[in-house]
């Protein structure tokens, strides 16, 4: 089958979007531990360090940078578990708290209540938006500061609209890199195609099963990368029996995709997922355990599905999912879900408490009690 790329670098812009560079850039700064300015284009911006790049020395530095007038910003579910209701967040003044109370705030049980805080701003939702792209805590340390600050001299730069322009580009600018035949073990010969591109330039990879006509109904799975369940056989989720049933079912089915995507944790990122198991070693479950560190029950985006579909020529899909706003955010993109096709695993006792938490919580459709009465 023809394999068509998405759309290259303009004219203008031979090197990529100024505006996605930017948002790059903004994020490996906060990575590296390096505040960035974030500008709302009407004169009024912020100084951001993020709480996860974070250390002693430089929340010292940043507080003496903008005069002890930091504050840290709390996303709404982390507000939520400190008890306190913000729907545009939380911003927490920190003035005479110690690094390691700030941390505590940021994303550790059992943190006090805040006895004063102020709603968030635009400006600070955006300082989460750049975090989450370099896979960050989204827990933000704040300062409103002048143009000619000098102690942020060099320091990245970015604007709201960078990112609203980044995530236009996000899910549009990928490529075909390569694609390799690869024989996988209880399904044959398999075509592996590597696709780069959106905010980042992350490698994902696409599995065609046999030869699926492109021109019909392409049975598709969206998976994303887990690397304890895929990779290590954990027992805590079923990821890894639905990418390895996920690839038999095409088999059996004639032929068809497997999109897996770079989404570690539900998009948080393999460090933040490892905290989140910690917690859910002590008892909260799977969507508790995120909230505690600031994240929402699902922060997986799938543009770039979309933009691999389109690359491969799939405009019809039978999608193999048991979760509902995979069908939803694939349709609302334009991609024609014909019907949809559950992929379940087996039910553990390690795994039990995480199936019921998706039914339950997330919606997804599993039938916990029918699985193990099959077993």
């Amino acid at each position: 089958m023809s394999l068509p790329t998405s759309a290259r670098p303009s004219a203008e812009h031979p090197f990529g979007d100024p505006a996605a560079i930017r948002c790059e850039r903004a994020a490996s700064e906060l990575r590296s531990g390096r505040p960035i300015l974030i500008d709302d284009g009407h004169g009024a911006r912020i100084a951001v360090l993020a709480l996860d790049g974070s250390t002693q020395g430089s929340y010292a530095a940043f507080a003496a940078a903008t005069g002890n007038a930091q504050q840290l910003f709390l996303t709404p579910p982390r507000a939520r578990v400190l008890g306190i209701d913000a729907p545009e967040g939380a911003l927490v003044p920190l003035d005479g708290l110690s690094f390691d109370e700030v941390t505590r705030l940021g994303y550790l049980r059992d943190a006090p209540t805040p006895s004063a805080w102020t709603p968030g701003r635009t400006l600070h939702v955006a300082a989460v938006r750049v975090a989450r792209l370099g896979l960050l805590l989204p827990a933000m340390l704040v300062a409103d500061v002048a143009d000619d600050a000098a102690a942020f001299e060099g320091c990245g730069r970015i604007a709201l609209e960078d990112l609203e322009r980044g995530d236009q580009a996000a899910g549009r600018d990928f490529e075909l890199v390569t694609r390799s035949p690869v024989p996988l073990r209880d399904v044959g010969m398999t075509q592996f195609v590597v696709f780069r591109g959106g905010l980042a330039q992350r490698d994902q990879v696409a599995i065609i099963v046999g030869s699926p006509d492109t021109d019909g109904v392409v049975p598709v799975r969206v998976h994303s990368s887990c690397l304890t369940g895929d990779l290590f056989g954990s027992l805590k989720c079923d990821c890894g029996d639905q990418l390895r049933l996920g690839l038999r079912a095409l088999k059996a089915m004639g032929g068809g995709v497997l999109l897996y995507l770079d989404q570690e944790g539900r998009g948080t990122g393999i460090a933040s997922k490892m905290r989140a198991y910690g917690y859910q070693h002590d008892g909260l479950d799977t969507i508790d355990a995120d909230a505690q560190l600031g994240f929402g029950a699902d922060e997986r985006r799938y543009e770039t599905a979309v933009a691999m579909l389109r690359g491969l020529g799939i405009r019809r899909v039978e999608l193999l999912t048991n979760n509902p706003a995979k069908v939803m955010h694939l349709r609302s993109a334009g991609v024609d879900v014909v019907r949809r096709t559950e992929v379940a695993g087996e039910v553990t006792h390690e795994n039990e408490h995480y199936l019921r938490t998706k039914a339950a919580r997330s919606g997804h459709l599993l039938d916990v009690d029918a699985l193990l009465a099959r077993r």
